[in-house]
């Protein structure tokens, strides 16, 4: 179903034209194979009418708000292969949305972020401090988004250390060992936005206590809705790390559960980057043709879910694509800011919140 031979392709390396032609055939047969694997996607992409879409572009291809895997149980597996469940934050008075993986999917999806993130950090692993409780994987079976993102990470590091103690407060003294271990060496710090900022950075604004080597890096993403409400843009959010911890290198990344893996990293300008593993469109409110540039809701594809129908989707992020192939950074593929969320959409994040 999905072609391995894009595993050995350079994940920045298509333009506009290969990947469109790519992306018009692989999305088309998943959305063919959705339909006869999975009942209910079948009936609320076409109802229970059998509709041709073999003949339509890629922007015309049915997509399903990301909402649903709130509301239902979308696989294209049966219920005895599924290898591990993701889950999303919910609001206390929503549920999470829910992703059924099988050993397939899953497999693919972690190959594919070690290949976007190697792309930024190299292949050498590096000492890592986790801003986050050890605790937020305590099961292995059931992840939440976040702590599907930790483990992931966590594969790009060595000598895992863990920052915060089980209520998030900072535990000074795993921060310290390792600070006084690591403090002349490159290392990788890595958190969720809204706790690596409110339980840590913030914590230690008025410090200089663990200044790290400036080629060390930090990557972080998730709950930006919580930071623009505290009036932390990105910009921001770099300054105040390069004021604490002394660094430079701090990459934020966009990334839905309903779409684990094929996250969208930021560059160098500042620009968050589709893969030839994901890509992109921005719809009006009205959701009519999409645009290749400019302003509107997200609507998010990808050719890694196999064992669910989320290929294509319609998130309730509102970004801004910038622009395709012209990177100054010189990496392919569209390039895009992300704006907000939605209104009247729910609080919710990659990241679930204690």
């Amino acid at each position: 179903m999905l072609n391995e031979n894009i595993f050995y392709e350079p994940i920045y390396g298509w333009d506009f034209e290969k990947k469109s032609k790519y992306y018009d055939t692989e999305i088309k047969k998943l959305t063919l194979y959705h339909t006869k694997n999975c009942k209910e996607y079948k009936i609320i992409v076409f109802g229970l009418n059998n509709q041709n879409f073999r003949s339509s572009n890629l922007e015309n291809l049915p997509f399903i708000p990301v909402k649903l895997f709130k509301q239902l149980e979308l696989m294209s597996i049966n219920k005895e292969n599924i290898f591990k469940t993701l889950m999303s934050s919910g609001t206390s008075n929503d549920k999470p949305s829910v992703i059924y993986l099988d050993k397939f999917n899953a497999s693919n999806q972690t190959k594919v972020l070690s290949k976007i993130v190697s792309s930024y950090l190299g292949n050498k692993r590096l000492p890592m401090l986790i801003i986050d409780s050890k605790n937020t994987l305590s099961s292995r079976k059931s992840f939440s988004a976040r702590g599907a993102a930790i483990l992931g990470f966590s594969l790009f590091g060595k000598d895992v250390n863990y920052a915060l103690n089980d209520d998030l407060s900072i535990n000074y003294e795993v921060v310290s060992n390792f600070y006084n271990k690591y403090k002349d060496q490159k290392v990788l710090i890595f958190g969720f936005t809204h706790i690596l900022y409110n339980n840590f950075i913030k914590e230690l604004l008025s410090q200089k206590r663990f200044l790290f080597k400036n080629d060390s890096v930090v990557i972080h993403g998730g709950g930006w809705k919580k930071m623009q409400e505290s009036s932390i843009t990105n910009l921001k959010f770099k300054k105040l790390i390069k004021n604490t911890l002394g660094l430079n290198k701090v990459h934020n990344y966009y990334g839905l559960v309903e779409q684990t893996g094929s996250i969208f990293f930021e560059c160098e300008f500042n620009y968050l980057h589709c893969s030839i593993y994901s890509d992109i469109f921005v719809r009006s409110n009205i959701l009519e043709t999409p645009r290749s540039t400019g302003k509107g809701i997200i609507q998010l594809m990808s050719p890694l879910a196999t064992s669910y129908p989320g290929h294509n989707i319609l998130t309730e992020d509102i970004g801004t694509i910038i622009g395709i192939d012209n990177c100054k950074c010189g990496r392919k593929g569209k390039y895009f800011n992300i704006e907000g969320r939605l209104k009247n959409s729910e609080l919710r994040g990659c990241s679930d919140v204690r």
